[in-house]
This record gives structure tokens, sequence and C-alpha cells, in this order.
């Protein structure tokens, strides 16, 4: 047939005909047929014709099969490099499947497969492309509506064949020649999106003055004015016809005032055209016909030469104030257009405006003055004439000549650097050291971050650049990160410098970096099992096509300056579609610079290089996206780690099922019990034959080497599972998980700054809910949260035990916030410490069945005592009280005995009378899982024998038993007394400040002359209350122990929300000469004054705000037992109505059965010889017996304390219901030390004041973290006020670096001053309620930020002992208003929320704490969570839970159904949805057993809002999307899109089938008055709980 006219050098062959047949194996049809039944949501990919188009395969629409219709047609699976073509349609386009569909399946396209010959497919595919071959396809084609071509038609066309290296050639090219056009058209689409993007932000929205972006130096407010103050009607017309057809103009939406013939290719101009308008240069053009985007026409401004217009056509001239090339830009916006003629323009029969010229002007709108509307004018004209320049370039290479382009391999024309320096020298010290981790991916633009050589003090080799140096970064291909360098630098050994040679020029070798095909070929060859790299081997093996060197000039000079330009107007703000990483202009708003929030994908990207880069050993995988690849990429580490114990063997599927079974774990809690592993090793078992396989998971002594693997993965597919049908269930895709040996292990949630981190929260919380941390993902044990600002982490838990108040920020070791990402991976996620904070710092706490992730502070203390003991130091740990102590003493203990193998035991030293508190059975829960064994000693010859043993042990032992061993049990001389005397020991001291006196531990010392001493105190002793003399004994706990190792004061608590702060009341009696006398308070009189308190005035100390069955709990302390004896007689007496005291009706109808109560003293206080009553300590049991079905008797008054611990503290399940729960404990002594319950959040203190140590010790119960209403501990004392005061003042002052302002609240006086102030603010910005929905979004910030402040001091007022209801009147609000602007602030918290124009800070509206949660709003209805959590406990009872009687299991059901029926009388919608589940429940116990109860009833809701919607949908023939809507933002009785509702409502249809339809002009109100109904009726209540 001959040779082409262009060819590629040294081809010089003529070209044959061939047929197709003769081509390929099998050409036919893919299947054809009625698929849609196989159609599923997710699934495998099916090829339809919608995806074949212009020679490639497109997306923009996906169908998806189930897999046994995948299955039927594997004979049919399309592979890598077969060929498809649309037989029905568009008939001819035709695509080549590429690797990544590989397999597929296709529907209703000609497949040509199975080629005879070596065929490049490419080459052919071009080639269907041509017009000679669309004629020939034309010509075989059939049908006249729907074009048709057959199978067997394509078998005997004939196309034109050269040899395959010609055919490779050609098909390289024209790949390469597409990737530059779609480059083009992309970055031509991007430019589009920014105008689109700056249209809407530099112009002012919802009745706003200012825009939200400006330009520097411009401050005034945009005036609102009628738009004829700018524009007037032009009457000049054509009378003289000095303008002809040739000068007629039209308007085009998207190219603007055109001339009509140019631009349409005729004239549709009249016989005459003399009463045409004319248009000048600068006119302003209204078009009044309807366009697609824009049903009431457009506006436009004539920048080109003088025309005239029809008479449908309205011309302006600009006035003297007014650029009219910003009146363009001012309508460009389709919203703004539209919106503006809305209310002006009524349409007539034939769809054309009615609307004079005069009236179009009279419309309002906002302008700034002219020398801005110049500024804004230019800048988009800048924008414009870029759009155009690319619109221009996408076809300018088609025109290249193919003779100038030749096939070269790398190695002939690229030279890699060599040149690697010594950055130590000083020569290079001012240079710019920039490596990979510096460089923005895919797009070679140089972060912020980048250092110089001095500063980052670099001490090994790096490779030189100079200015036109290509830099590379060879590590991690798949990130992109290249450079064009501008000045002198060094780069790292993870880079490659290259230079061309060999007529390569530089710039054309930067944009062959960038193109897909050196993409793909760079991530190809760089997969390897450890970190994936290109060498310098596979670099030289690349081939490339390279054109003249005038041709590269002119597409490296062109891709450069279009990156230059698109930088020079996108540097700085974030374009709203992924248009640029940063747009720079002038730009800003008022006094501030406006600086977009990061994307999300920057932030994970960065992360993700943070975690990869340097030092860190974690590895990314990009290919890891769903379940499937995560387990198989789990196997083969398996695999590999276990070779010897599988004997070469790989595990076979069956076996490897096994393993998998054993994965599925149904809680977090019990991951964690599983990684604790087999001395350090986690395993799994399988049985293969008649032998069991013990296979190694994980090796936590393999810490940063050995067998683990370090991985993270990206945008994970979390698909919804096959049996979840409810509404809501969705596919997810999870952000950053790092993994080790293949297991999720750490989940990272990113959001940008525009967001609070605790979206991030939220949305875990939702997605554990939904259950799709199961599978592999269920054994993930901490979570990350960060907006790239603030950071935070916590363990993971169960959707409704995850609790906000335990989130956790990072600090250094001097208790500096962490909060920045990066700085937070470093600290953190870095290996090792990533790894240690799942080996080491995780604790699993047995009595509460959770995961307990350590605390900075905590981390530091261990590794500082681990640094100490390492050097054969001792010191203490300064750890303010209810920071978790025992927890970090316990890890202090254990990692002692594992890190430091020269000791020999580990001795955990306690008080006898702290025997019966917490503390033995907290290291017992703590340790049940771990490595390690804590014991505690019976009796002093037990403790012998431990000491005696081999066994390396924990042991708890009180330093009574140890001091009488040493002293009186063991011979001197013995074996058995110098084994024991030689013993390497670490003592650890619980309480140190009064556990082990200055004599006994120089005793003990001396015994154990080989001895380490760590004591954990939260109060000192200090030269201000040391020890008493004695001798020369050490007085202050640094000379007993030695210096502080870590300390964490309560002022830094506090600030890290780790404990809370107290509120203290002094009611004791006041103006009294001696306030110390103690006979003032041991009257029945004070009694009882100190009962109607604590029974009558702590409504919201002791949280019934909060509703029935979360209410908070109270000690009452005295200074004797006979005191608290007497104490609990006369509750009694009240309790049953035999005093003057009554408790109000406002606290029973809360609690009906307060107070429950009981007492408790020390266990030595119950021993023979003390003076208590044993028959009344009796009564209070039998009390106690009654109350909660136990059987305690007063020898066993050990084991009722224990009770007591664990019903105050609630970890239990079954002691958060109200039936278990009690309100008030009378004790002593008891209870004020080392007794943790968060729950408890009030001390009565009728004693008189205590050392500090003690005050402090003693307060400290009640500051514990519990929940959101709980905010501080409180403190009220009853005797000597102004001693009391001072005694506080002094303690606090003491234990928190000299200051009270931190820990000690305002006292009443100045609450109620803060309160009457935010009431005046208040009333300032909305004098009522009712005036809140009229404001605009800026107006409302300031309402919202003023109401927080309001709620919080109202919140503060309500907690003292001296506010009563009544007082309200008196400040000039009821409690019924403060309800009422509590619904308009939660109104308006969600519309700021949902403005889009959130992310740019305005100078003048206060921050809007996102996360603030009202404090003084009652809750005394019960509570929908509360019930929720009672339900869960049914379903799924913990272990200790499951052995509960029948009996037992049918009280708390029919405690549940009291709720529900005390939830029915506000709300019987989700009271009604709550009873089907019970009843479910009751049908079937383990019908939900391990799902989130929360998740299901939220599910039933949804279900029931789609219902009603789509009943009401069907009933008036409207949207459903737009009812829904309607549904979801439905607030103050506004419909917020009423108008689109009655847009799309059909009339016609709703007519047709209505037997008694209303008249249209009665449809659309009488539509909208039944909508609003189903929405207060019936929508609402599901919505609220």
């Amino acid at each position: 047939m001959g040779k082409p006219k262009i060819r590629f050098k040294g081809y010089e062959d003529d070209w044959e005909q061939r047929k197709l047949s003769d081509i390929y194996a099998s050409i036919g049809n893919a299947f054809v047929g009625t698929a849609t039944p196989y159609y599923v949501e997710s699934g495998h990919f099916y090829l339809e014709s919608n995806n074949i188009k212009d020679g490639q395969i497109n997306h923009n629409s996906e169908i998806f099969i189930n897999d046994e219709f995948y299955e039927k047609q594997k004979d049919k699976w399309l592979h890598t490099g077969d060929m498809v073509m649309v037989q029905s349609g568009h008939v001819g386009h035709a695509a080549v499947i590429p690797e990544e569909l590989d397999n597929s399946a296709a529907h209703a396209l000609i497949m040509f497969r199975h080629p005879k010959e070596k065929i490049e497919p490419y080459f052919l595919n071009y080639q269907y492309q041509t017009n000679k071959s669309k004629k020939k396809i034309e010509e075989i084609t059939t049908g006249n509506t729907i074009k048709h071509i057959l199978a067997s038609d394509m078998q005997e066309f004939v196309v034109d064949i050269t040899n395959y290296d010609e055919q490779k050639k050609i098909g390289s090219y024209f790949q390469k020649l597409d990737h530059l056009i779609t480059l083009h058209q992309r970055k031509c689409e991007e430019t589009k999106s920014l105008k689109k993007y700056m249209l809407q932000k530099m112009f002012p929205e919802n009745g706003n003055c200012v825009p939200k972006i400006r330009f520097s130096g411009f401050a005034d407010a945009w005036e609102q004015r009628k738009l004829k103050d700018y524009l007037e009607v032009s009457r000049e017309k054509n009378k003289t016809e000095s303008y002809g057809k040739e000068d007629v103009l039209s308007v085009s939406g998207e190219h603007g005032i055109v001339n009509q013939i140019e631009f349409q290719g005729r004239s549709f101009a009249g016989v005459s055209v003399a009463n045409y308008g004319v248009v000048e240069a600068g006119d302003v053009v209204y078009t009044k016909s309807p366009l697609k985007s824009n049903p009431y026409g457009i506006i436009k401004t004539n920048k080109g030469k003088t025309g005239i217009v029809s008479t449908l056509y309205a011309v302006y001239k600009p006035r003297m104030n007014t650029n009219s090339e910003f009146v363009q830009i001012y309508f460009e916006l389709d919203s703004r257009m539209n919106s503006y003629m809305h209310p002006l323009v009524n349409k007539g029969a034939k769809n054309d405006m009615k609307v004079s010229d005069e009236n179009a002007l009279k419309g309002p709108v906002a302008f700034p003055e002219l020398e801005e509307q110049n500024a804004i004018t230019q800048y988009f004209d800048k924008l414009d004439r870029l759009i155009t320049l690319h619109q221009r370039k996408c076809y300018r290479f088609i025109d290249i000549a193919l003779d100038a382009w030749e096939q070269r391999k790398w190695i002939d024309v690229v030279d890699i650097s060599t040149e690697m320096v010594n950055p130590t020298t000083g020569e290079y010290d001012n240079m710019p050291h920039i490596a990979p981790g510096n460089i923005e991916s895919f797009t070679g633009r140089i972060l912020d971050n980048v250092k110089t050589v001095k500063e980052e003090q670099l001490i090994s080799g790096k490779f030189r650049f100079r200015p036109d140096d290509v830099v590379y970064g060879k590590i991690n291909p798949q990130l992109g990160k290249y450079f064009y360098a501008t000045v002198n630098g060094l780069t790292s050994a993870d880079a490659y410098v290259f230079n061309g040679k060999n007529g390569l020029k530089q710039k054309f070798l930067f944009a062959l970096l960038q193109t897909s095909d050196f993409f793909k070929y760079s991530v190809s060859v760089s997969k390897r099992s450890g970190m994936p790299k290109i060498n310098r081997d596979e670099l030289n093996a690349y081939s490339f096509l390279m054109p003249s060197e005038e041709e590269q000039d002119r597409i490296g000079s062109y891709l450069l300056q279009l990156d230059h330009l698109i930088t020079l107007h996108q540097h700085k703000l974030f374009c709203a579609k992924n248009v640029m990483k940063y747009i720079t202009t002038d730009i800003n708003t008022p006094k501030k610079e406006a600086i977009m929030a990061e994307l999300e994908s920057v932030i994970e990207q960065k992360l993700i290089e943070q975690l990869i880069y340097g030092d860190s050993q974690w590895t990314y995988r990009e290919d890891l996206k769903t379940e499937a690849d995560l387990w198989k990429n789990f196997r083969y580490i398996l695999e590999q780690n276990n070779k010897e114990r599988l004997n070469g063997e790989p595990l076979s599927d069956a076996e490897f099922e096994q393993v998998k079974n054993q994965l599925q774990f149904s809680s977090f809690y019990k991951a964690g019990e599983w990684l604790v592993g087999e001395n350090g090793k986690v395993m799994v078992h399988v049985q293969r034959d008649t032998e069991r396989l013990h296979l190694v998971v994980m090796n936590h002594e393999h810490i940063a080497g050995g067998s683990s693997v370090y991985e993270v993965i990206n945008q994970y597919n979390a698909l919804k599972m096959d049996e979840d049908s409810s509404v809501n269930a969705r596919d997810r895709r999870f952000d950053v998980t790092l993994m080790i040996n293949g297991l999720p292990m750490i989940h990272i949630e990113l959001k940008n700054k525009q967001h609070s981190y605790m979206d991030g929260f939220w949305q875990i919380k939702k997605y554990i809910g939904e259950g799709k941390f199961t599978g592999i993902f269920s054994a993930v044990q901490m979570f990350v949260i960060s907006n790239g600002v603030d950071t935070k982490y916590f363990s993971a838990a169960s959707d409704t035990e995850l609790n906000p108040k335990f989130i956790s920020g990072w600090l250094d070791k001097e208790n500096n916030a962490v909060s920045d990402y990066l700085v937070f991976a470093k600290s953190v996620l870095r290996i090792p410490e990533a790894h240690e904070m799942i080996a080491r710092y995780t604790v699993l706490d047995e009595e509460a069945k959770r995961l307990i992730l350590l605390r900075p502070y905590q981390i530091h203390a261990i590794e500082a005592i681990r640094d100490a003991s390492k050097t054969g130091k001792s010191g203490f740990v300064w750890h303010t009280t209810g920071s978790g102590k025992t927890l970090t003493s316990y890890k202090a203990t254990r990692n002692l005995l594992m890190d430091i193998p020269a000791i020999d035991k580990a001795i955990f030293l306690i008080d006898r009378k702290d025997l019966d508190t917490q503390t033995t059975m907290a290291f017992q829960a703590y340790a049940n899982n771990d490595l390690i064994d804590v014991d505690e000693t019976d009796n002093v010859f037990d403790l012998k024998k431990k000491l005696k043993s081999d066994d390396r042990q924990v042991i708890v032992t009180t330093i009574q038993k140890l001091q009488r061993l040493i002293t009186r049990k063991l011979q001197e001389g013995t074996p058995e007394y110098h084994k024991i005397k030689n013993l390497k020991i670490a003592f650890v001291v619980d309480e140190c400040h009064r556990a082990v006196t200055p004599g006994t531990k120089r005793e003990i010392e001396r015994f154990f002359g080989n001895s380490l001493w760590y004591g954990f105190t939260g109060t000192p002793r200090f030269a201000e209350n040391p020890y008493p003399q004695m001798g020369d004994l050490p007085r202050t706990t640094q000379e007993l122990y030695g210096d502080c190792l870590h300390k964490y004061t309560i002022q830094n608590a506090i600030h890290d929300n780790a404990v809370l702060g107290f509120q203290v009341e002094h009611n004791g009696p006041k103006n009294k000469k001696d306030e110390t006398d103690s006979n003032l308070y041991v009257t029945e009189s004070h009694m009882l004054k100190v009962l109607e308190v604590i029974l009558n005035k702590s409504y919201y100390k002791l949280g019934f705000q909060n509703g029935k069955g979360k209410t908070y709990e109270g000690l009452l302390t005295t200074s004797s037992i006979q005191l608290a004896q007497k104490y609990y007689d006369l509750l009694k007496m009240v309790k049953e109505g035999k005093t003057t005291l009554k408790i109000d009706e406002k606290i029973k109808q809360v609690l009906p059965d307060f107070p429950k109560f009981a007492i408790t003293y020390s266990v030595t206080e119950n021993e023979e010889g003390s003076h208590v009553n044993q028959q009344k300590m009796q009564e209070s049991l039998d009390d106690y017996n009654k109350m909660f079905g136990t059987k305690y008797e007063i020898s066993q008054i050990q084991g009722y304390n224990g009770n007591l611990n664990k019903r105050l503290a609630r970890k239990d399940a079954k002691y958060k219901s109200r039936n278990e729960q009690l309100d008030l404990v009378i004790v002593v002594d008891r209870l004020l030390t080392g007794f943790d319950a968060p729950c408890l959040s009030t001390i009565f203190i009728d004693r008189p004041p205590m050392g500090p140590h003690d005050l402090i010790q003693a307060f400290s119960r009640t500051n514990r973290i519990y929940d959101k209403n709980k905010v501080y501990g409180q403190i009220v004392t009853f005797q000597a006020p102004k001693l009391f005061k001072e005694s506080v003042d002094n303690a606090v002052r003491l234990y928190s670096a000299g200051s009270t302002q931190t820990a000690l609240l305002a006292d009443w006086k100045e609450v109620e001053s803060a309160f009457r102030k935010s009431l005046k603010a208040l009333r300032i910005s909305a004098e009522t309620p009712e005036e809140v929905p009229g404001m605009s979004i800026k107006e409302k910030k300031i309402f919202v930020k003023l109401f927080q402040d309001f709620d919080k001091f109202f919140a503060q007022l309500k907690s003292f002992t001296q506010y009563e209801d009544n007082m309200l009147a008196g400040y000039g609000i009821t409690e019924d208003e403060y309800t009422d602007y509590a619904g308009q602030y939660l109104n308006a918290k969600e519309e700021i929320k949902e403005d889009t124009d959130g992310q740019i800070d305005d100078p003048g509206v206060p921050v809007v704490d996102e996360d603030y949660e009202l404090m003084a709003y009652s809750h005394t209805k019960i509570d929908y969570e509360y019930i929720i959590n009672l339900i869960q406990n049914i379903v799924s009872p913990d272990e200790e839970s499951q052995d509960v009687t029948q009996e037992q299991k049918q009280k708390q059901m029919d405690e549940v159904k009291q709720y529900v029926e005390e939830l029915r009388k506000d709300n019987p919608k989700v009271a009604e949805i709550m009873t089907t589940l019970i009843g479910e429940i009751e049908q079937d116990v383990n019908k939900y057993k391990g799902q989130s109860i929360l998740n299901i009833v939220e599910n039933m809701k949804q279900e029931c809002i789609e219902k009603v919607v789509t009943d009401f949908c069907i009933t008036w023939y409207t949207s459903k999307d737009d009812v829904m809507y309607a549904a979801m933002h439905y607030r103050n009785g506004e419909i917020p899109n009423e108008s689109a509702i009655k847009e799309t409502a059909n009339f016609t249809s709703y007519k047709e089938v209505q037997e008694r339809a209303i008249p249209k002009f009665k449809y659309y109100t009488m539509m909208i008055a039944e909508l609003r109904k189903t929405l207060d009726e019936e929508i609402k209540p599901l919505m609220n709980h």
C-alpha cells in the first residue's frame, strides 16, 4: 500500500493492508442482554459503551456487577492489551484495556482478543481515530436513529500495518501527545475553577458589606445601592444605518459579546437594522433570552469594537463611578445573576423576559469604590487571559513534525551526578539543603520548611546541585518528588542530580519527569520488599522519544512558564476542588492576611512524607487499599517471619482461614489482650495435620529491628457489610493507618484547619458504630486526630465508650504542648516510639475492660525512672493527685523488672491502711494480661517465700510486713538471710510523702544495701510542710528519695485537661470569736444545716441536671467515727420524714429514692479494741444489703469496702444502672486518699482544716475527668471558714507552683458579677431570643460566642449552694427564656458550621468554640444515651456479667422499659423505636450481640425519616432529594429550600392520581403547609433526643 508521508527515522519498509481477522483470533461480542439484575453498589467494574470515548476509557459513569454474574463471564474477560469498540450509539470509538482493568467484564462491546501475532494495540487504536478509518466504519454502520456495527463486519475490516517496532513508536508517540493535551486541558480547567472560586469570595455574600477576600489597601465597606446608580439606559439607535448586518453582535455566555457572523457563521438580522441599538466599547448589554444556567438572561460588557444589537437586548452606559468590565465580572457568577434578576423578571408565554430596560436596573447590588473595581477587573482580566492561553496551547503539539522525534536511552542522554560533598567544611553553610521531604509532590514546588546546611547541622555526605540542574527523589518514586534548581545548594543521598547531554535540554528533561510514562516506569521498577527505590541501572535502562533541541526548548519553556503563571496566581490560597496547592496574590482581608486552610489531602500527604523520610522506618504502601490487600500483605509477612516454624511450606488457604478467625476480635480490648503475647511474642496457632504450629505475629523484643515490619497506608476503602441494609450504610475511606507486621495498630483521621480536630473524633465514633473497625482493623489500639495545628490521641474503644474527656494531647518532657501534626509525628509516631506506645505504654484495665494509653507525662516519668535506674540513681516523681499515679507507678514497676536485668525483684510498697483501697485491685487488673505477675503477700511468711523464689515478679506488700520480716523473721547468718539481703531490689513507693517514714526507710535501706528507691506522690513534703524533726533523719521528700525525676503539678494537669480545677465554698458559721471551738459543730442543729446543703442545695453539684442515672456522688467526711454514725442515723431520720428537714420536690422529681447513702471506715478502725460501735456497723451493713441485695457481715468488712469502692467507681457496667448507685458515703479518713471514682463530684467537709498534703489529697477525690457536665471538683466546708480558706490557699499555692488562680475557681461574688456582665452583653447582642433568626451570619457568630460565655457563668453560678432559682427574676431573666436562648443558640451554631465561608477568620468577629457544650442546660428528662447504654449492656454484657440469673436479666429489662416509658412522655417517636428494639431483643437476646446499639437506633430513626419523606413525596409529587434536604436542615419553622421544592413539585402528576385534587392556586401553599406540619410532628422528634 506504500508508505506514510511522515515517519520516524530509520524506517523505510512499505506498509501492508490486513484484515482484523488475520490479526486477532477472537473478534466477538461481550455479553449482550439484560444485566441490571446483577448491578450492585460496589463490586466488579463493568465496562460499557459510556466508558469508551475518543480512544480512551473513562470513569464518568461506573456500573458494578456482583461476583456470581462476573464469574459467569469468565470466558469473556478482557485482559491487558485487548481492544474494545463501541457497537451501538457512538459506534467506532475504541480503547485499549490497561493493566488496572485486567480481567474485566464488559457489556455490549466488540472485543478484539487473542492476537495471532505481535501487535501494538495503541497503534490500532489511534488508527481507528483517523478520518480514513472513521469513514470506513461509517460505511458498515446500520440504523437510522441508533447506529450499529457488527462484530462480523469488523472481522473483515481492513487496517494498515507496519512492522512491530514502528507500531510501538507510533503508539507511544500519540500516547505522549494525548498526555500533553490532557495536561493543558486540566490546567485550563483548574484556572477556570480558580476564577469561579474568586468570583464567590471577592464579592460580599448573604447581605454582608465586605467580601471575604480583598486586595490590600482596601478596607471600606461596599455600599449597597440600586444598579441604576451605576448604569444608565442607552438610547442610541442605528437610525442612519451607519452599521450593517456585518456589524451585528451576539451575546455568548462563555465568550461574551462577539460578532454574529464571525462567531455563528451567518447573520440572523432582519431586513432592516435601523432600529438596532448601538453598542460602543465599554457599554453593558443585557440579553433577555434564557440560557440553561441563566433562566433570566445574562449581562456582558463589550470589550471589542462598536457594533449593533437587536431590540431583544438592553444596552447601558456606565456612569462615572463605574468600571463597566467590573459589572460583567460581578454578574458572571450564575447564582448572583439569577438571584438578582429573579425578582425583577416575569417570563412570558414564549419564555421571553417581561422586564423593561429601566426596571432591569432596579435591583440591589453591592459595589466598591471605583479604585477597587479597577483592581478587581485587572485581576480577573489576567485570569481570563491565562484561560485563553491554556485553550490555545491545548492543541499546539499536534503540529509537531514526527520526523523530529527519536527513541533515546536514558544512559545516552542523561548524566547522573556523583559529586558528593562534605557539608561540615563550612563552605556550604549558607546554602539551602533541599531533600525530598522539602519538595511538594508532582508540582516541583519547594515547601517552606527548607533550612540551610548550617541550620540543619548536617554531617553525612550530600550531593551538590547548581542552577538549571534537575533534582529527583529516588526513594518512593510514587510520590513524584522533583524540582528544577534555580540556586546553588545541597540535596540528600535520597535524591539524584540530573544533567542532560548529547542534545537533551534541561527544561525538557524536567518535563519528561512529569509524564505518566516515566511515572509508571519508575513505580513499576521500584517495587521490592523493602523501601521502594529506583536505582541508577533501572534509570539508565529507560527509553523515551526525544524531539529536536529547538522543539525541546519550546516544550520545556512553555511548561515551566505555565507552572510559573499558575503559581503566580495560586500561591497561599487553596482553591475549592484541588485547583492547585497554593494561590498567591496580594489579596487579603482587612488588617489580616486571609490564608485558606490546607486541603486534608495535602495534610495527609505531608504526614506520610514525615513518616517515611529521614530516620523513620515506616514504608509507604500505596498499593494496599482493601481488606483483601491487607490480608494478603499480612499473610506474606507472617510467612516470611515464620519460615522455620512452617518448615518452608507456605500456609494453605484453609490454614490461613484459621489465622484470620483468630484475628476477628469482638472488641479492641480483646485485641489488646492478645497483643500482650506470650513472653513478649504475639502468636497465632495453626493446626496442620497432627501438628500444632505456633506462629509469631509480632515480637515486642524486636522494637525497631528484628522481625518488625512498619508500613503506612492511606485511603483504605472500608466497605459496608453485606448484611448491613440500613439506609445509612455506606463505604468509608480511612485517612492514614500505621501497621506493624501487617496489622493496623494506629489509625489517624485528619481534618484541615477549617475544621475542629473533634470532627475526626466524631467521625471515628461513627465508623466504629457502623462496624468499619472489624476484620483486620479490629486489632487497632490507638487513634490519632488532627486538623494540622491541634493533634490528639486516645485509646480504641466501642462507640458508646468513647469519651471526648479522655482525649490527650502530647507534651514534651518540660510539659510544653506539642500540637502540630508533623512535630507530633516526629515525637510519637516515628519508630521506635509508635511501637512502644502499643507494646510498652498501653495498659489493659481488666476491671473496666478497656484499653488505657498512657498520657505523655506518665511516659516521661517512666522513662526518667528507667534512665535513673541504669545509672543506679534513686528519686521521686511528683505527679498531682488524680493524674493517674497508680497506673504510672504500675508501669514504672513493671518496666524496671523487664528492662533492667540486674534487678531481681520489684517491690511496690504501700501502707497497711491502704490495703483495702484500690491499689492492689488496680495492679492486678492492669497485670492480668501482662508479661509479669503481680502478687499480694498474704502474710510475712508468704513475703519471705516470694523473696526467696527465683521468679522475677512484681510484689505488692505493706511496709509493716516488710519491716517485720527483716527485723523479726530472718535469722542472721542463715542462707535465706544472705539470699534475701543480697537481692538487688527496686522499691516503688506509692503516696511516698507518708507511706514510709524516714526512720523506717533508713532501716529497710540498711538491710537491703543493694536497693533503688522510687517514690510517687502528688503532695511532696517540702520545707514548708516537712516531716517532724527526728535526729538527722531527712525531713523533705527530696532528702528522703533523691532528685525529682519528673514533675506534673495541679497547674499542669488542669491546663492539659487531665484533671479539673476546684470550686471551694466555705459555709461555716461566720463572725465567730473562736471558729475552732468544736462545740459549735457537734449539735444536731449544725448537722441538719449541713444536711440541708447536701440534700437541697446541691442540685447542680451532684449533677441532677443530667437526669436520672447520670447524677454524681458525694462524700461527707467528719473528724470521728462517732460523728459519722450520728450523721448516718440523722440521714435515716430525714429520709423517713422524722425531722424538720424535708427533701425538696425538685430533687424528688429527678431521683425519688434520693439519697441512697452508706458509711465506711478504715479497716484498722474495725479491729478488736477499736471504738466503733459493732452493733451500729452491722445495722449499716444490713441497710446496704437490703438496698443492693448483698450479704455482708461485720467479719466481711474488707469485702464490703471493696464492693463499696466498685459501686462508687461505676467502672463495671452493672453499676451504671440507677438501681445500683449510691449518692452519698459518710467517711472519716477512708477514701480520702488513693481512691479513684470519676463520678464523685463533691466532698462535704465537716471537720477542722487538715495539713496541706491531706487537704490536696482529699480535694483530689473530686477532680477526676468524667463527663461533659462535670467541669470542676466541688468542695464545701462547714467549719472555721477563715482558717479553712487560709489553709486551702496555702495548700494549693504549695502544690501548683506558687499560684492559686489555675486550681481554684472564683468565689460567689466574682462569679455573680461576671454573670451579670455576660447577661448584659447577651441582651445587647439579642435583646430577646426571637431576634436571633433574623441576624446575619456575622451577628450570629457574635451571639453564639456571647451565649457561650453567659452559659458558662450561669452554670458556675448555679453550682453554688447560695444559688436559688427565684434569684433569676432579680437578674432579669427566667429559666424559660434561657431555654429559648439555648434553642436559638443551637440553631445558630449549626448554621455557622454549615457556612462555607468559615475558613477565613474575620478579625471583627470573635472565635466560636465549635466543641462547646451547654453547661447550664438542664437534662432532667430521661437521657437518650443513658437508655442506649443500658440496652448495650444487656445485649453485649462483659464477661463478669455473663452469668447473671434470668431474674437479674429481667430486672435490667424492666428498668430499661421504665425509662423508655418516661422518655415517651417527651418523645413518643423515639420511644416507639426503642420499644420495637426491646421487643426484638426479648425475642432473641443474641440478635444484636456485639453490635452498636447507638448505631442501630440511629439507623432505625433514619429509616423512619426516609419513610415519612417518601410517603410525603408520593402524595404531593415532590422531589425526594429536595424534601430530604429540608428535613435535615429544618430550623425555626423555616424550610430552607422552599422555592426549590415548589419548583420541582409536579402538580400535573398530582392532579392525575388524586380523586379530589385541590386547585393549582392552592396546591403549592397547602403542600408547603403540610410539609411544615410533617417536619414538626414527624421528623423533628426523630432528629432531637
